[in-house]
């Protein structure tokens, strides 16, 4: 009676709010047995990640241990960082500083916005890059964020010598000059600072952040940022602003770009088109490419490991802001002295990603930034028009990431007023923005 007494305690302990995945134990699975992966994935506030043949992570609220333990599951305590690997890191106040360096040495291409604090408090930056850096251009919108597991640190450092490369290349480098020039490129090096500082993969609250964002496919499936945690919420509001088509954020663990669904077993609705800009960035980069665990260094998010709850997926099915996820390196906090050579390896990768963006259409209201209304978009092709979806726009503008070909718009406002155009889209072109201005 008092063992069933301490198992009911300690799966109590494991069943806190529903929706909120804590990181409190960590520990590393050896045996991927299918009876105890299903046995683990009942626990619904459990988390699953980065799956290989050696087994996978595991995180989850205080009595994690003591509920594997009574199961006979068998684990590693997953050390996360180790005290020589972090020595010389930059803090959160030195990236600060630096960031409002490069912001004061190049301010006509440089604006760092705060869209919040951190649960203890901490700036949650960004780094727009753009030539006419103080207005709303039309031109398409891309971004980049790393770190919201704070103790995945590769990311950061690599967007802190991207960011620094960007801004030095302007008017020295013809492809950065020409992207800087057409594009509004947003780039957040770390949402999770306090992780970050703590080097644990929570934020602040001990919260896993890439599963604490609305998810389509379970029953936490409106675009809410209610009881979510404040970081989830800044980014939830900042993309609610802007018209972010494009994006990836940056996770360590493995190295593989990641492309979705990560949360639903169907192809994304534009699977073939995910697949090629995941691969334009593993070609890239020759130490992805040549995995010996994913093809081509590409994965499908679910068919690695289902994700829900993940910052990718909900980019894309509430916002049509095409989201990737690039795993940078296997350890997940490696030395500092090895940070120039993860950023130099993914440098052209970066770049060509960025590059991206420019595949697509988009339209803008001249006058009215607060139309919204309803898009509807056609491949013509061989005199046919072939469905492409229907989407919703706000802020006045709308801009889609698509395969080549020659596409119709079909755009109803609130007002129900149609306008209609077609337009061609060609693969990466970076020259002025392919957009139809509607007055």
């Amino acid at each position: 009676m008092k063992i069933l007494s301490l198992l009911i305690l300690i799966l109590l302990s494991l069943s806190v709010t529903a929706g909120t995945f804590r990181t409190d134990e960590a520990v590393f699975i050896h045996d991927v047995s299918p009876s105890i992966v299903n046995l683990i994935k009942k626990q619904r506030d459990l988390t699953i990640d980065h799956v290989s043949n050696m087994g996978f992570e595991l995180y989850g609220p205080i009595g994690l241990k003591k509920w594997l333990d009574n199961n006979n599951i068998l684990y590693s305590d997953l050390e996360v960082i180790t005290k020589e690997n972090t020595a010389d890191y930059p803090t959160i106040p030195m990236m600060e500083a630096k960031l409002k360096q490069l912001a004061d040495k190049y301010p006509n291409i440089v604006q760092l916005i705060s869209i919040g604090k951190s649960s203890k408090g901490r700036n949650l930056w960004f780094v727009k890059i753009s030539d006419n850096v103080q207005s709303d251009e039309v031109e398409p919108e891309v971004k980049l964020i790393s770190s919201m597991h704070g103790d995945e640190i590769t990311g950061r450092e690599t967007l802190m010598f991207f960011i620094e490369d960007l801004l030095a290349g302007y008017g020295n480098n013809t492809a950065i000059t020409s992207l800087i020039n057409n594009s509004e490129i947003y780039i957040m090096p770390t949402m999770n600072p306090d992780g970050n500082e703590r080097r644990t993969r929570g934020n602040g609250n001990n919260v896993d952040l890439n599963r604490d964002f609305p998810d389509f496919s379970t029953s936490d499936n409106v675009n809410s940022w209610n009881n979510r945690e404040v970081e989830t919420k800044a980014i939830m509001l900042f993309q609610k602003q802007r018209n972010f088509s494009l994006s990836t954020n940056f996770h360590t663990g493995a190295e593989v770009v990641n492309y979705p669904w990560d949360t639903a077993e169907e192809p994304h609705p534009f699977d073939a088109l995910v697949k090629s800009i995941a691969i334009a960035y593993s070609s890239n980069v020759p130490y992805i490419y040549n995995s010996h665990q994913f093809t081509n260094g590409i994965t499908n998010g679910y068919a690695w490991y289902e994700v829900n709850g993940g910052m990718q997926d909900w980019s894309y099915y509430y916002h049509d802001d095409l989201q990737f996820t690039v795993e940078l390196s296997a350890i997940k906090w490696p030395s500092y002295s090895q940070m120039p050579y993860y950023y130099n390896q993914n440098k052209k990768g970066l770049l060509v990603f960025l590059q991206k963006v420019h595949q697509g259409v988009g339209f803008k209201y001249a006058n009215r930034a607060n139309e919204s209304g309803t898009v509807h978009v056609d491949l013509i092709q061989n005199r046919s028009a072939l469905s492409q979806g229907d989407y919703t726009f706000s802020n006045g503008e709308f801009y889609k990431i698509l395969p080549k070909g020659n596409y119709r718009f079909m755009i109803k406002n609130s007002k129900n007023e149609l306008v209609t155009f077609q337009r061609t889209v060609v693969e990466s072109t970076i020259s002025t923005p392919n957009y139809e201005i509607i007055n």
